[in-house]
């Protein structure tokens, strides 16, 4: 497993190695001590993806649209 924080990958990043972290419980051929550590690795990565996703969501929302439906700029979030 890569040693990089996962406060410091991109969705993508903390998705693909969630999907192989997964993987490698689904398969049971781990030892209980590294399923332990995976799992927490597990667990990190998958609050890192539900953050992104968040600040996806909220830039989406923040999109404001003319009478024509097009977008016209961004608000802050807090004005939503």
């Amino acid at each position: 497993m890569p040693d990089t924080p996962p406060s410091e990958m991109s969705f993508e990043q903390a998705m693909k190695e969630l999907e192989q972290v997964v993987g490698r419980l689904e398969r049971g051929d781990v030892a209980l001590e590294e399923s332990i550590a995976l799992y927490a690795r597990g667990a990190e990565l998958k609050k890192r993806c539900e953050t992104k996703l968040k600040e996806a969501e909220e830039k989406v929302a923040a999109i404001t649209l003319d009478g024509d439906g097009q977008p016209t700029g961004t608000r802050p979030v807090e004005d939503l």
